[in-house]
């Protein structure tokens, strides 16, 4: 080997040695990333079965764990969800909080922001605050047609949770987490 071909070849393991960890520490982060996002992806279907199950407690739990994990693209479906869980525990205050963080992401998110709408409607409602649960109703509907808004000369009982679907459908939990927010779907009203 002449040393012409020793410098490169030298300089080749130099960079190999030196970007290896780089490209190491890189991938790994690209994984953790990617980890997080599945995680959260599935802790987020959990949330949504065990609501569906009438397990609150567990449902908000499973949805507290996925937003620890700040998988960001995933964290306004996370809380619009979680807004109508909180409303099933009577947790109205934290309803509205949580539906005010799905409802501040912004871009094409039609099905969160419905479902957002719907679920701070919900929580407003038993506060007594019906004019402004009418209108998040409203907005709910004028974004998914579906979203029947619930007889508001009905007075709510505010604290037993009744056993209820959760208003995202497991369709709907697959579009978002594969990020296709924008489709739009059907939803079961809440009466």
């Amino acid at each position: 080997m002449d040393i012409q071909t020793r410098i490169i070849f030298i300089g080749l393991l130099v960079l190999f040695l030196v970007f290896s960890p780089v490209t190491a520490v890189i991938t790994a982060s690209a994984t953790t990333g990617q980890d997080s996002y599945t995680s959260a992806g599935a802790l987020y279907s959990k949330s949504v079965d065990l609501a569906n199950e009438g397990k609150y407690q567990e449902a908000l739990r499973a949805a507290d764990d996925a937003l620890a994990l700040n998988a960001t693209s995933l964290n306004h479906l996370i809380q619009a969800n979680r807004a109508g869980i909180l409303v099933m525990l009577g947790r109205y205050e934290d309803a509205i909080a949580a539906a005010d963080s799905a409802l501040s992401v912004s871009g094409n998110l039609t099905t969160t922001h419905s479902i957002a709408y719907y679920n701070k409607g919900d929580a407003l409602r038993h506060l007594g605050r019906t004019d402004e649960a009418r209108d998040m109703f409203n907005k709910a509907q004028a974004l998914d047609p579906a979203l029947i808004p619930p007889n508001m000369s009905v007075p709510v009982t505010p604290v037993v949770p009744v056993t209820t679907k959760s208003p995202l459908s497991p369709v709907a939990a697959i579009a978002g987490i594969t990020g296709a927010c924008a489709v739009c779907l059907g939803f079961r009203s809440r009466n």
